[in-house]
């Protein structure tokens, strides 16, 4: 089923529900503050937080996976959803509660509904659905990196347009914010929406498959059983001992993501898609929290006349804050805002805004030489 509905669908709901969001205030009395429940699920971490439209944050709860997933090597779907399932109702009802806030008082839900973890954003779009139609609400689809673009609109006065870099473990891109729903989409990684079977795949195109000495597992079990225990062990090995020998690792990693952040800088400017004077170049998502990133980036901004805006580390990791705040700027606009009884689909995959990556690779812009010295 479609995120949205027909417009006669919905016209019609909305003559059947009415809630205080849809009306006015009295002429000559003071509009009550709107409060927004914001709920996150796109991966390994239960979040949610009550925010007022001003983008004070009243109260918030988090639960992470971390530790669990360190001791399996790594996100397994299926337990992260029943983690999910086992901590969202309590995550919430904290969230109200060190708010003061009755369900009664909220003026609209707003929950990730992609892109992420399948098994995972399917419990957060459950548990909301209901939950809104308990004590009718409107409902707020959010985008996991429309969340992340807009959260440092939340902590200083960022007009639109600016340049974005999101950077996560799932999901990275680059992009033009025009609006609280306004996306050009300007680079993106080869692996980003892809599964970790297609991008290996991907990958070893163009590797040596003979370079590293890896060993068949259960080479001495006489059955058809499958394990790759021994193999993930043999792989994390190899990385431990390749990153102790190599601390170009993080360097190299770093020096991409400015040289591609130049580009598109200056594909913006070539343009005339940020404005003259005070642009802007904001970074965030979990991986914006590296400090070694955010020095290359700042050589790039030093460079091109920008200025590098950073959320604090603990909102570049997924939470709920950052998507009661998107709700906050949707309700404040009036877009994407759904009456609780329409059905919403959740999307693992999902591009923010306009494609915009051929017309990037069509100018075919030469970078010019900028020595990365990042301090350490």
């Amino acid at each position: 089923m479609n995120m949205f509905p027909t417009k006669v669908t919905i016209l019609h709901r909305l003559l059947q529900f009415r809630h205080p969001f849809w009306s006015c205030p009295s002429l000559g009395k003071a509009p009550c503050s709107r409060l927004v429940l914001g709920i996150e699920t796109s991966c390994d971490d239960t979040g949610a937080a009550v925010m007022d439209e001003t983008g004070e944050l009243l109260g918030e709860s988090l639960h992470s996976q971390k530790q669990v997933h360190l001791r399996t090597g790594g996100i397994i779907p299926t337990v992260a959803q029943q983690l999910h399932r086992d901590n969202i109702e309590r995550v919430v009802q904290e969230a109200l509660e060190r708010s003061g806030t009755d369900p009664s008082r909220l003026s609209a839900v707003a929950t990730t509904v992609k892109p992420g973890l399948g098994l995972s954003l399917g419990v957060g779009l459950e548990f909301s659905q209901r939950f809104v139609r308990q004590h009718n609400l409107p409902f707020i689809p959010i985008h996991h990196m429309e969340a992340h673009a807009l959260t440092v609109r939340m902590l200083q006065p960022v007009a639109f347009p600016f340049l974005v870099l999101l950077v996560s473990g799932g999901h990275s891109l680059l992009a033009v914010a025009r609006g609280v729903d306004d996306f050009l989409l300007l680079e993106h990684p080869q692996c980003s929406t892809l599964s970790g079977g297609q991008a290996i795949e991907l990958l070893a195109k163009d590797g040596d498959r003979t370079r590293f000495p890896l060993r068949t597992p259960m080479g001495k079990t006489y059955d058809c059983c499958f394990s790759f225990a021994g193999l993930r062990n043999q792989v994390n090995m190899l990385i431990v001992k390749k990153e102790a020998e190599e601390a170009a690792t993080q360097h190299t990693v770093a020096s991409h993501l400015a040289k591609r952040t130049h580009r598109a800088i200056l594909f913006c400017k070539a343009i005339g898609l940020l404005p003259s004077s005070a642009p802007t170049l904001v970074l965030s998502g979990g991986v914006a929290s590296n400090q070694y990133i955010r020095k290359a980036l700042t050589l790039i901004t030093d460079t091109t006349g920008l200025r590098l805006l950073c959320p604090p580390a603990k909102l570049c990791t997924d939470n709920g804050v950052m998507i009661a705040w998107n709700g906050v700027e949707r309700l404040r606009e009036g877009k994407g805002i759904l009456p609780p009884y329409v059905d919403v689909s959740y999307e693992p995959k999902a591009r923010l805004g306009v494609d915009m990556t051929a017309e990037v690779k069509a100018a075919a812009i030469r970078l010019p030489s900028v020595r990365m010295k990042i301090p350490d």
